[in-house]
């Protein structure tokens, strides 16, 4: 079985793709994350996690390497990771009773194959005070995520809905489509 490489630091990402069993090692991609000039979210998204994935298969090129990149999407402008208290204070602030759509990309890259799959969640964020902003940011610390809030945690709390058809997409990596990807890779996680 060729090795299985997950081209993230993110410790939201290698707790999902630790669900499907199969033994994955993570590294670091070395890829600027900069949006280009009018790129789109779900093109941030795709392009981001395409170009992970390669980085670490330059380094690695019989292995299977999963890259995923997730951008918070607010009528077409990129909402990234807000780093601070503040910056997740003001995110939270412009997302309150507004729909938001986060868009995740996972691509996987093996020889032979290099293939992309994105998955679009809808998410409406209830009407929020000031308040119960700081209330949820001190309990969560949500600072390195797109959004600034964990729906798996207390940030489920700040929402009204949630609409997606695979489940795992709003915490960082859809793991319908990245099954999917991997079957294609050779990889089968119920084997």
């Amino acid at each position: 079985m060729p090795s299985l490489i997950l081209a993230s630091t993110s410790r939201y990402r290698q707790e999902l793709l630790a669900r499907l069993r199969l033994p994955f090692e993570a590294v670091a991609p070395q890829v600027d994350e900069t949006p280009l000039p009018g790129e789109a979210p779900a093109a941030l998204a795709e392009r981001l996690a395409l170009a992970k994935a390669r980085a670490v298969a330059a380094l690695q090129p019989q292995a299977v390497v999963i890259g995923s990149d997730q951008v918070a999407d607010l009528n077409g402008e990129v909402l990234g990771k807000p780093g601070s208290h503040d910056a997740a204070h003001a995110q939270l602030r412009r997302m309150s009773g507004r729909e938001v759509v986060f868009q995740t990309a996972v691509a996987v890259v093996a020889p032979g194959l290099a293939a992309i799959e994105r998955a679009e969640v809808r998410v409406r964020f209830r009407d929020l005070s000031d308040a119960a902003i700081d209330h949820y940011l001190h309990a969560d610390q949500p600072y390195d995520c797109a959004g600034s809030a964990k729906v798996e945690s207390l940030g489920i709390a700040l929402l009204d809905a949630v609409e997606s058809d695979d489940p795992t997409a709003l915490i960082g990596l859809p793991l319908i489509r990245t099954c999917q990807l991997l079957r294609r890779a050779g990889l089968e996680p119920l084997a």
